[in-house]
């Protein structure tokens, strides 16, 4: 059994590797977000697939295959959506936004799963609601384009809570390593559908963009995402969701640091309430025990 302060430095490890997501996806900017999309899932999947085969345990019912389509589907979706925000919005406001996904998850269970809302969840979607407002207002007034960047974040972070939601009954009987092969899988073939059924160009970009992109399934995606994953074996999904709200200070610092984007206050403020307001409903479910 490990101490959770062992834990720290590795999921801090996976923090700095998501925060290197949006950054990496502005300098693949060559491709469109459809094709970026496409490529992070498929050079992910080329890793995790032949894994997944040497460790399988069959737990794949085609139940749960139809299941894993439908998070494959939603996955494909966040994606789309969260690379697209960010050719109009700041990438500080546009990872805020789609770390939002643990209301939506509230919300979910809330409406689908029956699941009484407690008043700490309440409070802090409303806290939350509060400052995504207030960095809206500060946007509309810096550049029309910002809104709707902050809007497609926004129905980024929405799909990864059904992303999330399905995968928390998917993976009471399918195991961790087939779960995410299959739906990375899943997602990779429909965008690269997609790419083919509406001609948008998949191939043929620089060899700096590819870089970026092969980066970009490594770091964000099978670092970051893989040591979240690894975590869960240790503490509880709450306690992992609150360690992930250092993507958008992380991501924010890069931001300062290679593009030189400067957060206005009234954006600092919003960033702290919408922090704030997701930390207090995550913090109403958090374990303190490590198993």
């Amino acid at each position: 059994m490990e101490g959770i302060q062992r834990l720290y430095p590795r999921m801090i490890l996976g923090v700095v590797a998501v925060s290197f997501g949006a950054i990496l996806v502005r300098f693949a900017s060559e491709a469109s977000p459809l094709a970026i999309s496409a490529w992070r899932l498929t050079l992910a999947s080329l890793v995790l697939v032949p894994v997944a085969w040497i460790q399988r345990k069959r737990t794949l019912t085609p139940r749960m295959a139809l299941w894993c389509l439908a998070s494959g589907a939603a996955l494909a979706l966040h994606f789309v959506l969260w690379t697209t925000s960010l050719n109009y919005t700041s990438i500080a406001s546009s990872v805020l936004f789609v770390t939002t996904h643990p209301l939506f998850v509230g919300l979910g269970s809330f409406l689908f799963l029956k699941e009484r809302p407690s008043r700490r969840l309440i409070l802090g979607i409303s806290i939350a609601i509060l400052g995504g407002a207030l960095i809206g207002f500060g946007d509309i007034q810096l550049a029309g384009t910002a809104l709707r960047g902050d809007v497609l974040a926004v129905g980024g972070g929405l799909m990864a809570a059904i992303y999330f939601m399905i995968g928390r009954h998917v993976r009471q009987i399918v195991s961790a390593t087939e779960y995410v092969a299959v739906t990375y899988g899943m997602a990779a073939v429909m965008l690269l559908a997609v790419c083919v059924i509406t001609h948008t160009p998949a191939f043929g970009f620089s060899a700096s963009t590819i870089g970026f992109l092969v980066l970009l399934a490594l770091i964000p995606q099978l670092l970051g995402h893989s040591t979240f994953n690894w975590a869960l074996k240790h503490v509880s999904a709450s306690h992992v969701s609150i360690m992930i709200l250092g993507e958008p200070v992380g991501a924010g610092i890069l931001a300062l640091i290679f593009f030189s984007e400067v957060p206005s206050g009234l954006n600092l403020i919003g960033a702290a309430l919408i922090l704030g307001g997701i930390y207090l409903s995550l913090r109403n479910k958090e374990r303190t025990h490590v198993h």
